[in-house]
């Protein structure tokens, strides 16, 4: 299969509660009864959200209602058949939806975008101890084949909920948990993209991917662009939104502080409306080789993704905060997001439409 896909994203707080239940599982609940192709929600490590409160993992008064991201895809009509129950049931959070490509099966070669500002986000959605042939973990084996294919980099994110090509699948406390989702997310450039595409399809066993199309802004402190200018509403008045994406190892730092954390306290300082911190299990950036957590290690050189989603003028001003706390290390990346819920009194879940001369955010 290859088609037009939705990714439905909503941003809330761990706590938060729709009636007399937790909103994560409620949403599960939803995808599981749509049987959405795949689904994931992961718990974020740092990040605030409207309600301009931080927190985090690294202080326990600060840990106990942690940011949490449900991401949900198929195809365009399944994702909006579940809309309408996820509108009532995330009332009060941020919702967004985006274009993308899915690719099942058997994969072959597609053509995607070059250039050195223009390049390609692969989502590979795996389960959390799949195997590939010879025994090695699924994901370990995505991420090295990833980089022989000179793919910028890669973030393993692991989830504790999600469905699996319609089914349900929870992390529990007792168990092996092998089927529970986990996402990983690469930015590199169209030529490098599809060239890895039909060994991915090779190697793994029912293969579920996304194709998005993106703009990567910096890369190891050298800018290479600014975010697409783009206009707040499309002609029919519908809202244009954008997303900024912050790659970077967990070890990074500005001035002597981790540098996830700055974005974070930077940004709810300047006013932003809210950002997320999520710590992946593996991964790499640049020339970098892959890391992750080990047993033994004196540190963590885990990766971390930081995800803002703003307006277009916002989202300007919050590159530029962005732009001096990576002066030295991470992956910068924008793209463009078609439909935004904050609240029940801004923005909707109606597509926008993409202005000419913007590719970002529509499908091939």
């Amino acid at each position: 299969m290859n088609q037009d896909c939705l990714k439905l994203t909503a941003y809330f707080a761990e706590h938060d509660r729709t009636g007399r239940r937790f909103l994560a599982d409620a949403l599960l609940d939803c995808y599981g009864r749509h049987r959405l192709a795949t689904s994931v929600l992961l718990r974020g490590t740092e990040g605030f959200g409207s309600r301009q409160h931080l927190q985090t993992q690294r202080l326990l008064t600060l840990s106990e209602d942690l940011p949490m991201v449900a991401v949900a895809v198929d195809t365009r009509q399944r994702i909006q058949q579940a809309l309408e129950e996820v509108h009532a049931l995330a009332g009060h959070g941020l919702v967004t939806l985006e274009r993308a490509r899915l690719l099942t099966g058997q994969l072959d070669q597609v053509r995607l975008p070059e250039g050195l500002a223009e390049a390609t986000k692969l989502t590979v959605y795996l389960g959390r101890h799949q195997r590939v042939p010879g025994g090695r973990a699924a994901f370990l084996e995505v991420v090295d084949l990833l980089r022989r294919h000179r793919v910028d980099g890669a973030t393993v994110l692991l989830g504790v909920d999600g469905t699996v090509h319609g089914v349900r699948r929870r992390a529990r406390f007792f168990g092996r948990n092998t089927a529970v989702p986990l996402m990983i997310i690469s930015v590199g450039a169209g030529q490098a993209i599809a060239g890895a595409l039909p060994e991915l399809g090779a190697l793994l066993e029912g293969p579920l991917l996304t194709l998005e199309r993106i703009r990567v802004l910096k890369r190891d402190g050298h800018r290479l662009a600014e975010p697409e200018r783009l206009p707040d509403v499309d002609p029919a008045g519908l809202g244009i939104w954008q997303k900024l994406m912050v790659y970077a190892g967990e070890d990074a730092k500005h001035h002597g502080h981790p540098l996830y954390v700055q974005l974070a306290r930077h940004l709810l300082h300047e006013g932003a409306a809210g950002a997320t911190a999520l710590r992946g299990i593996w991964g790499y950036h640049g020339d970098h080789p892959p890391h992750g957590d080990r047993l033994l290690a004196l540190r963590r050189r885990v990766p971390v993704l930081t995800v803002v989603v703003d307006t277009p003028t916002s989202i300007r001003r919050w590159f530029q905060i962005v732009d001096e706390l990576t002066d030295q290390t991470g992956l910068v990346t924008c793209e463009t997001v078609p439909a935004f819920r904050a609240g029940d009194h801004r923005g909707s879940l109606r597509l926008s439409a993409i202005p000419a001369g913007d590719t970002r955010g529509t499908a091939w």
